[in-house]
């Protein structure tokens, strides 16, 4: 059967699977029951201390306007884009030194048009970073690549891999650069907390001398091992697997400047440049228990386990690195968001919101994420009433989910998707993936536009889901439907809503699909001298 004639067989249960997918959501919209945002008391327990230094003037001439608890990613660019506003911020670091992570190295090209608006796009120059233009899928000795859809866009807009540490020193050393922008190395062991209004932290400085500092709000982006997430949010953080690291040197990939992405059992592996000569390789465990590094039992696993499925062009690369041993892991976590609304204080990075780090979207939600609130703060130059900016900043909640929760829902159900299973219909799925992948036209431009945050748009996200699966069951009954396989397609699309429809309810329906049907979606600024709401 011809592409063309697949196609057209494709086309009819493509548009019936959207049309369907859409009568779902509108009747999901009203039937779940939407998160509560209203700002909450302090009825849990909290890592806040009370201030007991009475009133505090928040206009003094020794109070931020905004501290900013974290240096990485997320808060070296806000404290940026903050202190280019003209906002007097405190950022407090716990080690200044460049960092040495195996993840925060891909930044899809939705991620760079957001360092585009927030002015900071030089971030990514003098640091030997690569250009990246789409990904390479490999299964089972097939391959395919897949193009990112650059054709309307400037010629500077692609992805880009790095050194996160590199990546890193450079978004500090843009905030530090601006007079208002104070950046300092402390720990901060806890927020400071008045009459339910968060007012600053209390830290140890470099010295170990603890300090408390004051602001008339306090941004939380200490990461994913975050202290102080517990305080603001209901944190349900689920570790699926783990990342197991190594860097490839002088490696020649299949198709250069891309990522490559080989779906091999038990899960995915991930490979793409991250200097001229040096390749990122990220070996996905599944589950949270690893083979022992000391013990050798990690190499002798990446050596007969892992390195038969890689491609035969990286064999030796990869063979190399693992004999050379440098090899680092960390675990994979997930957290949809679910902040309390707290008076003088909001989260943000992977302290607020996590997903699976397969398609490499945590830079660029969190870049987003950035882009909105600046836009929230803009009309605001008093932020000094808690209360009512509390009540305000609800809308952000909203405004960010289209695009975090498009991101977050692929990431995790791609990688469900990605992973070997004894399950056949959970194979036949995977195996529909890649070749749908694989048609091109939109069903290539489509998925891989949601992936490099281009076009993040949820109701886009779940028809090319169904799509998939519609397209595999349509594999199954060619050329004869027999009870077999009519009853293994019906397993398909069951286990494909078995992926999906949980992650979306835990991203929040309405949020994602109807943003606008959320009262503070339409939330105005506060007017400076208003009654604070309660």
């Amino acid at each position: 059967m011809t592409e063309s004639h697949l196609w057209n067989w494709i086309s009819s249960p493509l548009s019936i699977s959207a049309l369907f997918i859409s009568s779902v959501f509108v009747l999901f919209g009203f039937l779940l029951k939407p998160k509560r945002n209203s700002i909450r008391r302090h009825d849990r327990t909290v890592s806040t201390v009370t201030s007991d230094v009475g009133s505090v003037n928040i206009t003094g001439d020794t109070v931020a306007d905004v501290i900013v608890v974290g240096a990485g990613v997320a808060g070296s660019a806000l404290a940026y884009t903050l202190g280019k506003d003209k906002r007097r911020v405190h950022v407090i670091e716990r080690d200044l030194s460049e960092p040495d992570r195996i993840v925060g190295e891909l930044l899809q090209p939705g991620g760079y048009l957001k360092l585009l608006e927030l002015g900071i796009e030089d971030c990514v120059e003098g640091i030997d970073a690569q250009r990246v233009y789409g990904y390479g899928l490999f299964k089972d000795g097939k391959r395919i690549r897949l193009a990112y859809p650059l054709e309307k866009f400037h010629e500077d807009v692609s992805g880009r891999s790095f050194h996160n540490g590199r990546f890193i020193q450079r978004m500090r050393e843009k905030a530090a650069s601006l007079p208002n922008v104070q950046l300092e190395q402390g720990t901060v062991l806890s927020l400071l907390e008045e009459n339910g209004t968060i007012k600053g932290v209390r830290y140890k400085n470099k010295a170990g001398e603890e300090q408390t500092a004051f602001a008339a709000l306090t941004i939380v982006c200490d990461g994913c091992f975050s202290n102080l997430r517990r305080s603001l949010c209901n944190p349900q953080v689920e570790v699926p697997s783990c990342f197991v690291g190594l860097v490839l040197e002088n490696c020649n990939l299949p198709y250069a400047n891309h990522g490559h992405v080989v779906l091999a059992d038990p899960s995915p592996i991930l490979m793409y440049p991250i200097s001229s000569t040096e390749v990122r390789c990220l070996v996905d465990v599944p589950g949270q228990k690893l083979p022992s590094i000391a013990s050798g039992e990690m190499k002798k696993y990446l050596k007969t386990v892992v390195a038969p499925q890689m491609p035969h062009e990286v064999y030796e690369s990869f063979i190399a690195a693992v004999d050379k041993g440098n090899i680092k892991s960390m675990p994979n976590r997930s957290m949809p968001a679910s902040p309390y609304p707290t008076p003088g204080a909001l989260l943000m990075g992977d302290a607020f919101n996590m997903r699976h780090p397969l398609t490499g979207g945590g830079m660029t939600v969190a870049l987003s994420d950035i882009v909105v609130l600046r836009n929230l703060l803009r009309p605001l130059r008093d932020l000094s009433d808690g209360a009512s900016l509390c009540k305000y900043l609800e809308s952000f909640y909203t405004l960010r989910k289209p695009v975090a929760a498009t991101i977050n829902t692929l990431a995790n159900a791609l990688y469900q998707v990605f992973c070997s299973s004894e399950n056949e219909a959970k194979n036949e799925m995977r195996e529909a993936c890649f070749d749908y992948l694989g048609l091109g036209g939109m069903c290539t431009s489509g998925p891989v536009a949601l992936l490099s945050g281009l076009n993040p748009r949820p109701l886009t996200l779940v028809c090319h889901f169904f799509a998939v699966a519609v397209y595999g069951v349509i594999r199954l009954l060619i050329p004869f439907p027999s009870p077999k396989r009519i009853w293994l397609g019906a397993k398909l699309i069951l286990g494909a809503s078995g992926i999906i429809f949980p992650i979306i309810k835990a991203e929040g329906v309405r949020q994602m699909f109807f943003p606008a049907t959320v009262p503070a979606y339409y939330r105005a600024p506060p007017v400076k001298g208003e009654t604070k709401c309660s």
